[in-house]
């Protein structure tokens, strides 16, 4: 089992596969098999550690709101 602290790395890992102004959610960085396998806990507490990256600047992606379904939606600077 892996920790949040390693998932969010593994998030901000795929960062740059993605393009200049693409818009993404953060489930959208893992195959969908392994994002299931992630307890439901851990994936809300990364969901928060995620944001926090970006409010601080540490990645260069930008907050956009929320989806219809609640989950925080953002865009690739």
């Amino acid at each position: 089992m892996r920790t949040v602290e390693e998932l969010l790395t593994m998030a901000t890992r795929e960062l740059p596969l993605l393009n200049e102004g693409e818009e993404f959610i953060v489930k959208e960085l893992f195959k969908g098999y392994e994002w299931k396998r992630f307890p439901l806990k851990d994936r809300l507490l990364l969901g928060t550690l995620f944001l926090n990256e970006v409010t601080q600047r540490r990645v260069a992606v930008t907050p956009l709101g929320k989806t219809s379904s609640g989950q925080q939606k953002y865009k690739k600077n």
